[in-house]
């Protein structure tokens, strides 16, 4: 049984549901699933396939909230399948910072590489100039603006590269919203969200933001303890999501683990589902994941089939980022627990 928070009813029947449910996407430039990081030229024909998507939200109930890249905001044909989304589905228009590809650029980013090379993978933000980062923070924060009309209020960091020094810049900006953890992670030269509980906590350095994880959860949480403390600081110390966790994610995980996830996760006390793909994973070849049209119209049906099992089996709500945040007050999430990390 669902419940939206855009039925006709959902104002006059008191509802609590068992689970909130948050899926969304990276809506962005093709080419990052090569490892080429191109600050210019960069295709977005893969947000037309948005479409598609509708009845997620018009049949099943659920909204969707587009993390916008700024390669994605400016281009115009890209901006008409984000305001049909959002005219036509409710979807939220978020903000995605590939920093990048995003102005202002630095002449070696404005260089086109070489004939059969590819522009390697950006510097991590913790170790950009911190004004050169609020600058492009800005830069996709206007542009979003410009589409929508109003503030974006709700974030996700490109390649998840969100460090405990960088995410002030967030609540000094407007963010109210952020989903930039993936818990059980430990990024090489990256961030550290091994830790990361699965469900919204408030920030203690920065009180008006509300940290909403991706779902990922441990299958023995003594398990994943041990490997943190064990394999911090070696090359495979990422390697745990491959064969301990569980998440709903549609690419990573087989229809049947996306369902052990939820009824885990929902056994654990958890309160919100948050799912995940990205936008070019819809187009064929868009990823290694996707190499053709029958793996991307495999990918639509586990989606709208997980969806339609959810909503069948469980007291579910379909909310955007923007709702979930409008809601948490009343919700009593808690602060960051303790715990090391970047998160």
């Amino acid at each position: 049984m669902i419940h939206s928070n855009n039925s006709p009813d959902s104002a006059m029947t008191p509802y609590e549901p068992d689970l909130r449910v948050i899926v969304s996407l990276d809506v962005e430039e093709e080419g990052l699933f090569s490892g080429n990081y191109a600050a210019t030229g960069c295709g977005v024909r893969n947000v037309a396939l948005l479409r598609r998507l509708a009845p997620l939200t018009n049949e099943l109930g659920f909204p969707l909230t587009l993390f916008c890249a700024h390669t994605v905001f400016a281009n115009a044909e890209a901006c008409s399948h984000l305001a049909w989304m959002r005219d036509h589905c409710n979807a939220e228009i978020a903000a995605h910072l590939h920093h990048w590809s995003t102005p202002p650029l630095d002449d070696v980013q404005n260089t086109p590489p070489a004939q059969g090379e590819k522009h390697g993978p950006p510097t991590r933000t913790d170790r950009l100039p911190r004004e050169l980062l609020r600058q492009r923070l800005r830069t996709l924060l206007d542009a979003g603006r410009t589409f929508q009309g109003a503030p974006l209020t709700s974030f996700r960091m490109g390649r998840w590269d969100l460090k405990s020094s960088v995410r002030p810049l967030l609540a000094e900006e407007g963010i109210t919203f952020d989903s930039s953890v993936c818990p059980l992670r430990i990024f090489n030269d990256g961030p550290d969200h091994f830790l990361a509980p699965s469900d919204p906590y408030w920030l203690d350095d920065a009180p008006s933001l509300l940290e909403s994880p991706v779902t990922q959860i441990p299958l023995s949480r003594a398990v994943a303890r041990l490997w943190h403390n064990c394999a911090k600081g070696t090359k495979w110390a990422d390697n745990f999501h491959f064969w301990g966790a569980l998440s709903p994610n549609p690419v990573w995980h087989s229809s049947a683990v996306m369902r052990a996830a939820t009824r885990l996760h929902m056994a654990r006390g958890g309160r919100v589902l948050s799912l995940f793909w990205h936008s070019s994973e819809m187009l064929p070849g868009g990823s290694p994941n996707i190499p053709d049209q029958k793996a991307a119209d495999a990918l639509y049906t586990k989606i709208y089939n997980f969806l339609a099992w959810l909503a069948r089996n469980y007291a579910v709500r379909g909310l955007t980022a923007a709702q979930l945040r409008a809601q948490a007050p009343g919700l009593d999430f808690g602060p960051r627990p303790a715990g090391k990390g970047d998160w």
